[in-house]
């Protein structure tokens, strides 16, 4: 494999994901402290469902692609692979947030209904929040990933 199509394949990856996070947070995690409980768990509930078949696979495909554009740079163009180092670590924070904070929240939505939300759910949407906040970071390594590519 080319260094240049490992980067195209990496970049495509990791922008499928940073859209995965960035609607989300663009479209609903600056009104959610908004959302009367009912709203809150149809959107919650629709998201889930919608992507937890999918981003079990491609947020580590994404992640894992990088790896080829860091050794295929790695002794020949410096640039790249610190852009690209810097953009990788960036998404394994991401990685690590979802699957640290994320997931284990999603799985607590996905079982509530108006008759069985917890009396605490705010406290428990409110890190859900904040790490979509946290996660939005793979955009800067997006942006890295792409500046790398271009060089």
């Amino acid at each position: 494999m080319s260094l240049k199509i490992g980067e195209l394949i990496s970049t495509f990856l990791c922008a499928l994901v940073t859209g995965v996070f960035w609607g989300p947070w663009l479209g609903l995690s600056l009104s959610i402290a908004t959302f009367k409980p009912e709203v809150f768990l149809a959107i919650g509930h629709r998201m889930i469902g919608n992507l937890a078949p999918v981003m079990p696979f491609l947020m580590p495909a994404a992640t894992l692609s990088i790896i080829p554009v860091l050794v295929l740079s790695f002794n020949q163009h410096q640039q790249t692979f610190y852009l690209t180092l810097a953009g990788f670590l960036l998404f394994i924070a991401a990685l690590l947030v979802t699957l640290i904070v994320e997931v284990p929240i999603d799985n607590q939505i996905k079982t509530w209904t108006i008759a069985t939300l917890p009396n605490n759910w705010e406290q428990l949407r409110d890190p859900w929040e904040k790490s979509h906040v946290i996660r939005t970071a793979s955009i800067a390594g997006l942006a890295l990933l792409l500046i790398a590519a271009i060089l």
